[in-house]
């Protein structure tokens, strides 16, 4: 695990429960549990199968710990840590953005599912996500998969944290917004203009899907991205806040990797 994540978990994560002297096994230290569930997050394996010889904490404590810190909103917190830390540096470019999102099959259905329209109506879930000119995730929100993308354009746009900025004050809003004909709506596009946000959403029957894709691939690429996070290639989890978690792990990864660079 790379010190700097350390480093800025360390900011973040809950003081441990004190607990009466001589009660119990001895707690294993924080660094340990979340290397090892970055490692499920990365690797995809499940929380029986995780090497306890290699870091420590066993599958079950890993995931204790990760309930834990999903309720106390750990890995939002982190995101935008990481995110302020990119900020602050001159790192995000917000210029132009990008949303899309992408759809993943529910093995064990849960909460926020629904028949997905394009696989057979077989039960799953949707990503969403906006991004940096450069691909940087800066929101992130899950949505059953019958949802229509539409519906989280405003959330998202609600959804993204008062980033630090080289100079000058906190920055939540994106210059211009890039998005495909999903989001073809008159009311979303007031909305966003009400909001001082310039929009370029394509036009059903006019637009053509290639001459946007000039500025929206970088959206695509970092949905592919998440992929690195095989925990994410389907959604194991029944509650809907440890799937999003693990979405903010993956995007907190993923401007991570832009901040050591």
């Amino acid at each position: 695990m790379p010190d700097e994540l350390w480093e800025l978990f360390q900011r973040v994560v809950p003081e441990a429960p004190t607990r009466p002297q001589g009660a119990g096994r001895r707690r294993h230290g924080d660094r340990e549990v979340l290397a090892a569930i970055v490692f499920v997050s990365t690797s995809g394996c499940t929380w029986q199968q995780l090497p306890t010889a290699s870091f420590g904490p066993s599958g079950a404590t890993a995931h204790r710990r990760f309930t834990e810190w999903t309720q106390a909103r750990v890995w939002a917190k982190l995101h935008r840590l990481v995110l302020d830390e990119l900020g602050s540096r001159g790192g995000l470019d917000w210029s132009r953005c990008a949303i899309d999102s992408v759809n993943m099959r529910a093995l064990k259905r849960g909460n926020l599912t629904g028949p997905n329209p394009v696989d057979r109506g077989k039960y799953g879930s949707k990503i969403h996500l906006i991004t940096d000119r450069n691909g940087l995730p800066l929101s992130v929100g899950i949505s059953a998969a019958n949802v229509h993308d539409s519906k989280a354009l405003v959330p998202l746009v609600q959804g993204i944290p008062p980033v630090r900025s080289r100079r000058g004050p906190r920055r939540r809003r994106p210059a211009k917004l890039h998005a495909d004909k999903g989001y073809d709506y008159a009311h979303l596009r007031r909305w966003l203009s009400a909001r001082g946000i310039r929009h370029r959403i394509a036009r059903k029957g006019r637009d053509s899907s290639q001459r946007l894709g000039r500025h929206r691939w970088v959206v695509e690429r970092t949905v592919s991205w998440l992929a690195d996070c095989r925990r994410l290639h389907r959604r194991y989890e029944r509650k809907a806040e440890h799937f999003l978690a693990f979405t903010s792990i993956a995007c907190t990864l993923i401007c991570l990797r832009r901040l050591t660079r």
